[in-house]
């Protein structure tokens, strides 16, 4: 197992967010989106110039720019 920042994910890959450090407002609103430590996530895409990024998280399609993902720690499992 891994971790890393969810920005360096790649497309396809999955993992478990461990922990999130944003606080205030955006910290809310990362949470109220289901942002929440244990959430398992996949990386669907990015945008020609890698922001923002596409995740899957319960069964729904949700964006996020790089500088919302950089609060984000996933744990991944490496082959």
């Amino acid at each position: 197992m891994h971790i890393v920042n969810l920005r360096q994910m790649k497309k396809d890959q999955s993992g478990t967010i461990v922990a999130v450090k944003a606080t205030g407002i955006l910290g809310r609103r990362i949470r109220e989106m289901g942002l929440v430590p244990g959430t398992e996530i996949t990386i669907k895409g990015r945008a020609p110039l890698n922001d923002p990024v596409a995740l899957r998280v319960m069964d729904g399609t949700l964006t996020l720019r790089n500088n919302e993902a950089d609060f984000i720690t996933v744990q991944i499992d490496t082959p």
